[in-house]
């Protein structure tokens, strides 16, 4: 027999480390021999997008294309520290430090243009298309390949940090600001019960995720359908199989993993509510679309069963188990209320 279910989890996640830890991101720009910029930050990449996303906000401050720009995150020798890739920290944080840096490199462009062009003012210039012009007499201008060949390669440069701001937690009363910014999601699913086997099939799921902004949409439905599946995994196959502090399931032909064919198209809502500390209002969701995916699928469960399982992960033995203990606790319930009468 097959019993259908429906659940929600519903979770909210600070952004960072938090509780007046230092969280510091540094970011430098320089101009190549090329007329290309370099991005030197050490954002690194783990699957979630940094290179891409990173640099897209670099190329929307200094309007420029993104093969206009060089990213460069890996040479620990070039670059600057910008904290780890955890805690969903580096597209709010690093994103942040990267739009210092771009800010203060085209101030760097905008009072060397004025010196270069003969103006006696830094007003009206604009940093557009690899150009330094005047907006209103846009024949007064300067291109960044003219620039490098006169001041060299890597002489024109800039720095930019963002340190975020938390606030440590009281000790003694347990009150304070651990994280900003925090961010927002929903997990819905429909989910179908076999009673004679356990075994549990993901039938629909709805997931809405805060996002801030979406800097690039596509990457963020990435992350959603990757943390949809981690979590996935984490519920109904990951089994580490601890007996006295040993690992059983030390394989992967014992620990089980979620493949694309236990996978399900996720319908994804991006919820743009825009941050006003954020590097154009986006947040960080790296870790939080894990969070909500379990909950839902157990109150589903619960919903199709009326068991509610407390150990993870949700193996159709242990369901099996669970449902037994059910039905053998309710007849005897019955049996005892029938002895009463």
């Amino acid at each position: 027999m097959k019993k259908r279910g429906k659940g929600i989890g519903i979770s909210f996640y600070g952004t960072g480390y938090g509780n007046g830890f230092p969280d510091v991101s540094k970011a430098k720009l320089r101009l190549h021999d090329n007329g290309k910029i370099g991005i030197y930050v050490g954002a690194t990449e783990v699957g979630q997008g940094a290179k891409t996303a990173l640099l897209q906000i670099g190329a929307e401050i200094l309007n420029l294309s993104t093969e206009n720009l060089l990213f460069i995150s890996e040479d620990t020798s070039l670059m600057p520290d910008s904290g780890t890739a955890a805690a969903s920290r580096q597209t709010y944080n690093t994103g942040n430090a990267i739009k210092i840096a771009c800010e203060n490199f085209k101030d760097k462009l905008i009072e060397i243009s004025k010196e270069e062009l003969g103006l006696n003012s830094t007003h009206g210039l604009m940093v557009e298309k690899g150009e330094i012009y005047l907006g209103f007499f846009p024949e007064k201008r300067i291109s960044f390949k003219e620039l490098v060949n006169k001041y060299g390669d890597g002489t024109i440069e800039a720095e930019g940090e963002f340190i975020a701001q938390t606030v440590e937690m009281d000790p003694e009363t347990g009150q304070g600001a651990p994280y900003w910014p925090y961010t927002f999601n929903a997990c819905g699913v429909e989910l179908e019960v076999d009673t004679l086997t356990g075994r549990v099939e993901i039938l629909n799921v709805r997931f809405a995720q805060d996002v801030g902004r979406a800097v690039n949409p596509r990457l963020v439905e990435g992350q959603m359908d990757g943390g949809f599946a981690m979590a996935l995994g984490y519920a109904l196959f990951e089994d580490l199989n601890l007996v006295k502090g040993q690992i059983k399931s030390n394989k992967f032909s014992r620990y089980l993993i979620p493949t694309a064919m236990d996978m399900i198209d996720v319908e994804k809502i991006l919820i743009e509510d825009p941050e006003p500390t954020a590097p154009y209002g986006a947040k960080g969701i790296g870790e939080p679309v894990m969070i909500p995916v379990a909950p839902a699928i157990l109150n589903a469960i619960y919903d199709a069963t009326g068991v509610r399982i407390l150990e993870l992960p949700v193996t159709p033995e242990r369901l099996r188990k669970a449902m037994d203990t059910k039905k053998n606790e309710e007849n005897f319930n019955m049996e005892l209320n029938a002895l009463k009468r």
